[in-house]
């Protein structure tokens, strides 16, 4: 077993597919450039240390005491990792944790799930366990729920588990099932942060999901995986409920076709399915926000934009579009320009393409 190891987890950017992960649907992801790097090592001491570059901010914390700290909630994310793969019955030792991200914050790119992530295949390297690549997403996914109490569904933890260069990852969450789709090579991934920080202990998130498992409930199904649009329309619920189970099992049905549409080469079908998302999410699962949604208006009069949407859980954070890579630099100036005027607020972009999933660093 090695005595140090440096692991990198990247960020996630969901394309098509919005809260459909918690509901046992599809969705269609891609692993990005950016992400958390984890530098660790092994401890003779039981206990771990954790800093982050980002905040300047330490926590030592004993193996057998971790519990969420109150004070410093950054670092209960390697730590509820930790303590799940404990309560797993993997056989980890004392670790010191060093954090650094290019990620930025607040963008609904997941750097949570990218520090779980690279926190676990740090502890994965350095105790030599015995963990398939899915099931430690599940297990970063389960500290995150049980731990940081975020009720996420598994998007995220795979995406940034299982991306590959320039394909979209396609995730069946009934079956725990991975495809990839390759993406055209003259196209590229437009990410701007709206300047609207995206949080989801706030309890929307939550809420939700809460929703849509009383929508299932009352349709007497045990996920929406299991009905489709028609039967959602035709069922006696009330309106919010209805709503809230239409978004779900039409962005189904839209990653469905997506991937057709990616597969048969037809991009401007694959874009007016985005622009057919965000505006679901705005009116049926009101998990947008007015800049997110201005954003999507000027992308959808902008040249060289084949679709665009809302990305991640909403309620602030970034819209993902899918934009021709020779178009880039003047889609980015039209957009911020415009959007500032409107607003007056500046939206960060980053330029992407799908990238390589969680990886040890040389």
């Amino acid at each position: 077993m090695p005595d140090t190891v440096t692991t990198f987890a990247p960020g996630r950017v969901e394309i098509l597919g919005n809260h459909t992960d918690y509901n046992l649907g599809f969705v269609l992801s891609a692993a990005i450039h950016l992400g958390v790097t984890v530098r660790s090592n092994r401890l003779s001491k039981n206990i771990l240390e954790i800093s982050s570059q980002t905040n300047q901010r330490s926590v030592t914390i004993r193996l057998d005491e971790l519990q969420p700290c109150v004070d410093e909630a950054w670092a209960n994310y390697p730590i509820g990792v930790i303590k799940v793969l404990l309560e797993a019955g993997f056989q980890l030792g004392g670790m010191d944790i060093r954090i650094s991200s290019d990620l930025p914050l607040g963008a609904g790119l997941s750097s949570s799930a990218a520090l779980e992530v690279a926190t676990a295949l740090a502890a994965k390297v350095l105790f030599n366990l015995d963990i398939e690549m899915m099931q430690l997403a599940q297990l970063c996914q389960k500290a995150e729920n049980e731990f940081v109490g975020v009720q996420s569904g598994l998007l995220d933890q795979a995406s940034s588990v299982f991306g590959r260069v320039h394909r979209l990852i396609l995730l069946d969450f009934l079956a725990i099932k991975v495809e990839t789709v390759s993406l055209p090579t003259n196209v590229s991934l437009l990410l701007l942060n709206s300047g609207v920080p995206h949080e989801l202990t706030g309890g929307e998130y939550n809420e939700r999901r809460k929703q849509c498992l009383l929508a299932a409930k009352s349709l007497g199904v045990a996920s929406l995986r299991d009905v489709t649009p028609a039967l959602v329309k035709s069922a006696d619920l009330d309106d919010v409920i209805r709503r809230r189970a239409l978004h779900i099992t039409e962005e189904n049905e839209r990653v469905v076709q997506g991937v057709d549409a990616l597969r048969s080469g037809n991009l401007a079908l694959f874009g007016a399915l985005m622009f057919a998302s965000h505006e679901s999410s705005r009116t049926n699962f009101e998990n947008s926000t007015a800049h997110l949604d201005t954003l999507v208006e000027l992308a959808k009069r902008t040249p060289g934009v084949f679709g665009s949407r809302l990305t991640g859980g909403g309620f602030g954070g970034s819209t993902v579009s899918l934009i021709d890579s020779a178009q880039a630099d003047e889609i980015i100036r039209t957009i911020s320009r415009e959007y500032r005027s409107i607003v007056g607020a500046t939206c960060y972009p980053i330029l992407t393409t799908p990238s390589e999933g969680a990886r040890v660093l040389a």
